[in-house]
């Protein structure tokens, strides 16, 4: 079956990525349809060589529409996936509008694509700095079961948006012209030549612990069926432009070999080993690149069982798009698209 398919977002830089890496892999669809708001209507952008007029996101234009990716707003998502569910469409959302929604598949592809089987009309995608962790954490648990995580993170202001990439490439040309730097808009805080941590609101009953945080903890419970287990994340925004990185301390239940979680490493898809600890990659060098990546794996010797590694992804491609698109092959593939 090819699709009739419909970005509602379309303008946004999710969009422009979805747009790109669905030409790139050539997904299957009979017809394509690029909404937006109203005030983007109008506007035309490029797919496969081809121009597309964008559209108001209306019933209209969703009516003859197989396939929806929403790489909007939760609001968004919200508002249009109980009409596109009662019409028998299907829904795959970006946004963290249904990742805890107990009727709702939250899928990485390669590590909980059986979780599909049971969607009901609409499939979520993890957060962008859930998604390489919980790759490489499905892997070392075919060697070993996972005891406890800790994590910080190294997030790019592409994952807030285009408006954060514009106010920190301001700031910078600011800085290298000697100029006074406007007050920030998107941020609480100038980000660039800074750190910020500070990723989503505080959340008071949960210890102060930030959405983005929180996110990361019970996402990868969900994606891994690890309903318990321990996990603490700190998210820090930093001034890069793409490529969210993380640095994942990992404590096992049971031995390991480091060999062996060399093997397991190298054979879960969508993940790059490099083996020699003193050698890593940076979010400079992997962005535009569809895989994840593990570095600098060493063992942990303050705890019995323990490991520490580098992971990082493009965070527009395989922490947004691109697995959003690997969704729909998924579908397509185990003919699950209707139902």
């Amino acid at each position: 079956m090819e699709p009739t398919v419909a970005v509602i977002g379309a303008t946004g830089a999710v969009g422009d990525v979805f747009l790109r890496v669905a030409a790139e892999r050539r997904l299957p669809m009979k017809k394509l349809r690029l909404l937006a708001s109203a005030r983007s209507a109008g506007k035309i952008l490029q797919y496969a060589g081809q121009d597309i007029v964008v559209e108001e996101t209306t019933e209209a234009a969703l009516e003859d529409v197989d396939l929806v990716f929403c790489a909007a707003s939760s609001d968004i998502a919200r508002h249009w996936a109980p009409w596109l569910r009662e019409r028998g469409k299907m829904l795959i959302d970006k946004s963290s509008a249904f990742r805890q929604d107990p009727t709702v598949p939250l899928v990485i592809p390669e590590v909980n694509g059986d979780d599909l089987e049971s969607h009901t009309g609409i499939a979520a995608t993890p957060n962008c700095t859930t998604t390489p962790m919980a790759i490489a954490l499905n892997a070392m648990r075919q060697v070993t079961p996972l005891k406890r995580v800790t994590v910080a993170t190294y997030q790019a202001v592409s994952g807030t948006g285009a408006d954060a990439v514009e106010e920190m490439n301001a700031q910078v040309s600011a800085i290298g012209r000697g100029e006074a730097i406007a007050a920030p808009q998107v941020y609480p805080v100038q980000i660039a030549g800074n750190v910020l941590p500070h990723v989503d609101d505080f959340v008071a009953d949960e210890d102060d612990y930030t959405k983005e945080e929180l996110k990361m903890r019970n996402e990868t419970r969900r994606i891994l069926h690890a309903p318990d287990l321990p996990l603490a994340a700190t998210c820090v925004r930093v001034p890069v432009a793409v490529g969210h990185a993380e640095v994942v301390h990992v404590e096992f239940g049971a031995p390991y070999e480091m060999a062996d979680l060399h093997r397991a490493l190298q054979a879960q898809p969508g993940l790059e080993l490099l083996t020699d600890p003193q050698k890593y990659v940076t979010p400079l060098e992997i962005a535009g690149d569809d895989r994840t990546f593990v570095c600098r794996l060493r063992p942990d010797r303050t705890v019995e069982y323990g490991v520490t590694f580098w992971c990082l992804t493009d965070n527009l491609r395989k922490g947004a798009a691109l697995n959003a698109i690997q969704i729909a092959e998924e579908l397509l593939k185990r003919d699950l698209l209707k139902r």
